[in-house]
This record gives structure tokens, sequence and C-alpha cells, in this order.
């Protein structure tokens, strides 16, 4: 049992902005009241519901990919937590699993999304999710290039489609459906790419982006999936790229989405000497679409490692760079591309991209429809989502930024006219309470009764890049899991799964296809239940 007390708790899903209370736990939960325990003198702090990341990259086969391909990156590891009884562990950019736990438990975050698995490589995804401590996670499914479901779009058999969709995401054992470039990486095994979303895919008569975006929209919807269909759009990271995101939005009508890491989908100019800023253009067609979320993708300058299922990208930015690089590809389901990166202020298009992922979150009027995130990493390192947090809440510290950049992105960009700046309230949405509505994860994201207890206790600073940076307690689950920087319990956190309906018969259309085209057995294709150690489970009727 345990009580905080003294502190100003900010918790947006129960309109709560500020006000002194008491916070009650008992048995991992928020409870009423509670008689006797421990009690935490929260006086002259904030305490907030643990931070949710709606859209990261920490586990799986093109994470260990990655490290292996920057050997350089793990040497250089901060050390952000430490403690006498955890695990000693690599950390920049791509960290090894349980110091990736340890990262986000010591920064406030207690539940994560990896947000691109295959069914292929989801049992390997799943053991290093298992190994990932403290904090909860789900993931998302790759899903808008897998070969069989394409065919049945082409053949116009949605129901049968649908019948698919339902059984890879049970076979995967996930929580949602990623769609990266659709029909993109498809064609990307021929050396194509789908850069308009009305043309066919290569190698199909019938099917095109915008079919393959409308369809798992709603076969998404119509399965009662907790979490709409999670979007990467075609023409990630070129300039004009905004053009197919605003078509994008437009074949969405109707349907719920989740558009991830819109930043990289934000862009302006007819080539990378005239690239600019469509922030404005983009978060007016945004606001307008009450069906859509997103997440910022925000860049921060420094070293990245860019990974996504989007190979055609990944190969023109190994063109662009000269960078080292290496590309997968998933048979039959999906690619992936990785390419070490540094962003650089006094770059032109970098400088574009920085103000971009601010803009988009300063423009977009509703705080419940846009979530912080860095598209980790891709744009930067989670860690350093506090750097963010402080430029949201600093309207003067945005303008002294500015003048660092080159004088020719000051004429690309609207950042310097925006004068908005985020409340502590607002925070607390767009790092909890709001990506876990998105997500239908009712539990999480606030701190009333009957809430999973996890809570982040932070000293009030005027500074909120070092209010968020180092949080005085954080409890995970009811148990206090940092405290005054220390991992104190690293403990195992849970992984959330969704069964949705399908007729068992779809097996027995399935068995043949992979006897034909997979390299796998069609038996061993499945992740076990029985592998996801600490599964919470949720039936769709």
């Amino acid at each position: 049992m345990l009580r905080i007390t003294g502190g100003k708790v900010y918790d947006p899903a129960n309109n709560i902005n500020g006000v002194v209370k008491d916070i009650c736990i008992a048995d991992g939960k928020i409870v009423a009241d509670v008689e006797g325990g421990r009690t935490i003198d929260a006086t002259g702090m904030i305490v907030f519901p643990g931070g949710v990341d709606i859209h990261t990259h920490v586990a799986g086969a093109a994470l260990n990919f990655a490290r292996a391909m920057t050997p350089e990156n793990q040497r250089q590891a901060r050390k952000f937590v430490h403690s006498a009884n955890h695990r000693m562990g690599i950390g920049g950019p791509t960290p090894t699993t349980f110091a990736t736990g340890y990262l986000y438990a010591g920064m406030g975050y207690t539940t994560v999304v990896e947000a691109a698995v295959p069914v292929l490589s989801a049992k390997h995804t799943h053991e290093e999710l298992r190994d990932t401590p403290i904090v909860d996670k789900a993931c998302c499914l790759l899903m808008a290039n897998n070969e069989i479901v394409l065919d049945l779009l082409e053949a116009g058999d949605i129901e049968r489609a649908k019948q698919v969709v339902a059984w890879l995401i049970w076979a995967a054992k996930v929580y949602g459906v990623k769609a990266v470039n659709p029909g993109g990486v498809t064609a990307w095994k021929w050396g194509k790419d789908a850069k308009t979303l009305h043309d066919p895919v290569y190698g199909y008569n019938k099917v095109t982006p915008a079919k393959i975006i409308s369809s798992l929209a709603r076969i998404i919807d119509e399965l009662g999936m907790p979490h709409p269909l999670h979007l990467h759009c075609n023409n990630l990271g070129t300039p004009g790229n905004a053009a197919t995101t605003l078509e994008t939005m437009k074949v969405l009508e109707g349907s719920r989405a989740h558009m991830a890491h819109l930043q990289f989908h934000a862009y302006g100019g007819d080539d990378w000497h005239s690239m600019r800023s469509e922030a404005a253009a983009i978060a007016e067609s945004f606001n307008a679409r009450p069906n859509l979320t997103a997440d910022a993708g925000a860049v921060l300058f420094g070293n990245a490692v860019t990974i996504t299922a989007d190979g055609p990208w990944q190969h023109l930015l190994y063109q662009l760079t000269g960078r080292k690089w290496g590309n997968l590809d998933v048979e039959n389901e999906t690619g992936c591309g990785i390419v070490p990166y540094t962003y650089k202020g006094s770059n032109l298009v970098n400088a574009v991209q920085w103000a971009v992922g601010l803009e988009l979150l300063l423009l977009i009027n509703d705080p419940w429809r846009i979530f912080l995130t860095t598209d980790h990493p891709n744009g930067a390192c989670f860690w350093r989502y506090p750097e963010i947090i402080h430029l949201l809440m600093n309207a003067d510290v945005r303008k002294e930024r500015l003048k660092k950049l080159p004088a020719k992105a000051l004429s690309r960009i609207k950042l310097a006219d925006l004068d908005r700046e985020y409340s502590i309230y607002e925070i607390a949405i767009i790092t909890s309470a709001g990506p876990a509505k998105a997500l239908g994860l009712t539990q999480k994201g606030h701190l009333g009764v009957g809430a999973d207890a996890d809570v982040a206790i932070y000293n009030q600073n005027p500074d909120g890049e070092l209010m968020f940076r180092y949080p005085r307690y954080v409890i995970k689950g009811g148990e206090v899991v940092v405290e005054e920087g220390d991992i104190r319990n690293p403990h195992d956190g849970r992984e959330f799964l969704v069964k949705p309906p399908f007729d068992p018969a779809i097996e027995d259309f399935l068995r043949p296809l992979f006897q034909q085209y997979y390299t796998m057995s069609f038996d061993n294709y499945p992740v076990e239940l029985e592998r996801i150690e600490h599964a919470e489970l949720r039936t769709i009727p």
C-alpha cells in the first residue's frame, strides 16, 4: 500500500489540473483510500500518470541488425540511471533491451509500443520485449505489404482479407496493425516504389496504395480493434510529400487512423534545395478531421539511426548520404532498411525537419490527438523527450534556438511566428493521457480509481527539460521502481495482446499458400501464447 500526498496532480483524463490531492495505491491499482503502508511526501512536486510512448522501435530483428551495424554508438552510451542491483548494458541510439526498460522508467515512462513487427520475426520480438524490464509493452503488426492480403484485395475478396488480417494479428500475438508505405515495399522487391496513391502497385492491376489504406482502416474498424490503423504514409521524408499526406487524409474519411511520425510527411518543395515546411497545411487539414490521431516524430540535432520497413526510402537515404546501410526483405510480408544518420543544425534540410516537428505540435490545436515521439531512434533517442518538452513550454527558448539555424531555413519555416506555449497539463496529455486513449488502454494514462498504479513524480521546475529529465519517483504497478535516479525494483512488465474474431476455417485457405510460397512451415509460423510471459489478453467478441 502507498499514499502520495502533497503533490500537484495533473490527471487530464479526469479533468484534474494541478490540484493538490492524495493518490492512494493498493494491489497495483489506484484506489480511493488506503490505511497504513508507505507515504511519499510530494510537496513541491508534480504528479503525473506514467508516460505512454505510442510509437517507438525498441525490439526485434531490425534493432539487432542496427546494433551490429553501429558498434561505435554503443560505446558512446550515456548513463541516466544507476543501481547496485540492475544489469549493466549498452546504450546509444539502439540500447540493449534491459537498458531500454531502465531508460524509459528513469524518465517516467511506464508503457511503450513497438511499432513494427513482421509475423516471421514476431517470436524473436516477443523474446526481446520479455527482456525489457519494468515497462508494459505492446506491438503493431506490419501488414500493408503482405502479399496474401494484397492478392485478396486484387481479387475483391474483402471479407476473406478481413479473416486473414484477424488471423495474422492473433498469429503474431500483437495489439494493433501497422501499415508502412502501403504497396511501396511490395514494389521495392522489384526495384520500384509506390509514390502515388491512385496508381496500381507494381505487379497488380487493381490494388493501389489508396485501396490498401482504405481497406485496412475499414477492416481494423470492423474487427473492433482498440487501436486504429497505425499508418506510415507513402513518400516518407521527401520534398513535396505533404501533398501525399493531405490526399491520404481524404482517403481515410469515414475510418479511424493514427498517422505515425507526421513530421516526416509534412514537407513542401520540388527538391532538396527548395524543401520547406508544410506543417501549417497539414495541421489545418488534420484539425478538421477528428477521426485522426498522430504522433510527432520530432527531430533533434545529433546522432540517430534510421530504422524502417520503408526500404525504398532507406536506399534513397543511403544514396544521399553515402553512409553505410543495410536492407532486409521479409518474404511475402515486408522489408527493413537501416542507415545511421546525423542531424546537423547547419544543414538546411535538417533545420527544416527540426522546425516541422515543433510546428505540428504547436499548430495542431487538440493535444488529445497529437503525441510526443521522435520515432525513436529515427528522429532522436527517446530519452531526449524532455528537450522537446522544454521547447514546447517556452517560446523564448525556441526563438533563441532559431537564431542558430541557417538564414535560408528561416524563410522556409513558420516556427518564429508561433507563440503558443504548452502548459504542464497539456504535457500530461501528449505524453500519457492522449496516447493511452488513442491506444484504447483504458487502464493507462490516468490516476482515477481502478487505473493501473503507474505514476511519475517530478520536482517542479521552470526549466521543462530539467523537470522531466529526472523524476524523483516512478511507480509501476504500485511498486516504487525508480527513486532519486536509482533503479529500485526492475521487475517484469506485462504485454498487451488482442484476439480479434475470425473463422478458424481460414487456416484451410492459408495452409497451402504457405507450402507454396513460404520457407517456414505453416505450423511453425504462429507465436504460441505460452511464449508471452505476463500477457494481458483482450478478446474481441
